[in-house]
């Protein structure tokens, strides 16, 4: 129930505006006083001033506010550039749908139904955006921007871990028609256990006298990736990928100019070179270029701890989950090998 006003000149102003000590002030229901305007000023200024205020918390009340808070914040510039990237495309997806919405409306049964919606095109996709989403709500929350999570308790869709295994005839197809880019990309990828991020960031300087150096930008393990005779042979190929005399190029893996690739224009390339081998062999060719990774680990000799050291990963279950060569167990029947 509204609170009485002392002076019936006072049902004038509007809901929940009073006169403070030197001005008329607006105590919305969030709490707080907000200044609109001297004492002196006429009825209708205090009302222009008040419809003012309430467009502008309203703005600051929505969704779309609220991501671009989280946007312009150290959270998120300490991201890594790809995870950065990756959030501002899921963005793309979630605004439209939540944007103008006050982020205190959103509620779990609206997060479920955008989910519901957004699986039918890709599972995938809508597990990564809800994880986008509620690390926006997360951060609104702990700041005072929201009242809750709407997505805490909202399920994922379940999903399959890849169990796709680059056997050698392919990649061995796909390495004879790539690319000088291309083929130095695989080798690093697949001799180093390394992902496309690190290897697109790769600088010259980390090539050492012992191997190379490799800060991986996920987990931000260290290691120092071994010399072998193909891993000097890739990057002695990597010195001849600019076109012009003179150029040199502080990245391992460059454009003809000697800049740096970007994640799309290396993934179009990518893409492009195994539509070409599948189209010229037959072959399926549908892998990844994270699935270049897995080979390696799948295809190096030790148990899973040593697998484990090389790969980097913190989770012992995670390099379970790269090691996707299948198996040789004995039958019943079948003697031990001595």
């Amino acid at each position: 129930m509204p609170r009485k006003r002392t002076n019936p000149q006072d049902y004038a102003l509007p809901k929940r505006v009073y006169k403070g000590r030197s001005a008329y002030e607006w105590h919305p229901a969030s709490g707080g006083a907000i200044r609109l305007c001297a004492l002196d000023q006429p009825i209708h200024e205090v009302w222009r001033a008040y419809e003012e205020k309430v467009k502008e918390s309203d703005k600051a009340s929505t969704v779309q506010h609220l991501v671009n808070s989280f946007f312009q914040s150290a959270d998120f510039q300490e991201l890594a550039t790809e995870t950065r990237k990756d959030y501002r495309k899921y963005a793309k997806k979630v605004l439209p749908v939540f944007g103008k919405m006050n982020v205190n409306k959103v509620k779990p049964e609206h997060v479920r139904l955008y989910m519901d919606k957004r699986g039918l095109q890709s599972r995938t996709q809508a597990n990564r955006e809800h994880a986008f989403f509620s690390r926006c709500f997360r951060f609104g929350y702990e700041r005072g921007l929201c009242k809750s999570n709407p997505c805490k308790g909202v399920r994922k869709f379940k999903e399959k871990g890849r169990k796709r295994y680059i056997t050698d005839i392919e990649y061995n197809a796909l390495y004879k028609a790539a690319d000088p880019v291309i083929q130095v990309a695989m080798e690093l990828a697949y001799l180093c256990c390394a992902r496309q991020g690190d290897i697109l960031a790769m600088r010259t300087s980390q090539i050492l006298e012992d191997g190379i150096f490799i800060a991986q930008g996920k987990t931000g393990v260290e290691q120092i990736k071994e010399w072998s005779p193909r891993l000097h042979k890739a990057i002695a190929l990597s010195k001849r990928l600019t076109d012009k005399p003179g150029v040199v190029s502080t990245f391992v893996v460059c454009q003809a100019d000697g800049s740096r690739f970007t994640r799309d224009g290396f993934s179009s390339r990518w893409r492009k070179t195994r539509s070409k081998v599948r189209e010229k062999t037959g072959l399926p060719m549908d892998f990844t270029f994270h699935d270049l990774k897995a080979k390696g680990i799948s295809d190096l000799d030790g148990t899973l701890q040593e697998k484990q050291e090389i790969s980097g990963h913190k989770d012992i279950r995670q390099t379970a989950r790269y090691d996707r060569k299948v198996h040789k167990v004995r039958a019943v029947d079948s003697k031990k090998s001595k």
